[in-house]
């Protein structure tokens, strides 16, 4: 059975690339944080927020490889 996507997941593709560009990566830094505080996982909420802290200038990035390849923002679920 496919899981199902909501919010940022289940935008297009091309949208999803646009968040991901710098000053608007924080868009998926938060979803991170909120996806880990949903599943009640301690340790991706404490990730999540220090990669929101210092994780800013390269996050973009690897958002971007991420996003092209695989169609989602890589995390720990």
């Amino acid at each position: 059975m496919a899981k199902k996507r909501t919010g940022l997941e289940a935008l297009p593709l091309w949208f999803k690339v646009i968040l991901a560009l710098p000053a608007l990566d924080i868009c998926w830094m938060v979803f991170r944080v909120y996806k880990s505080i949903v599943k009640r996982h301690v340790f991706g909420i404490i990730l999540g927020v220090a990669l929101l802290i210092i994780g800013i200038p390269f996050m973009w990035i690897v958002d971007i490889f991420s996003l092209i390849l695989t169609g989602r923002v890589l995390w720990i679920d």
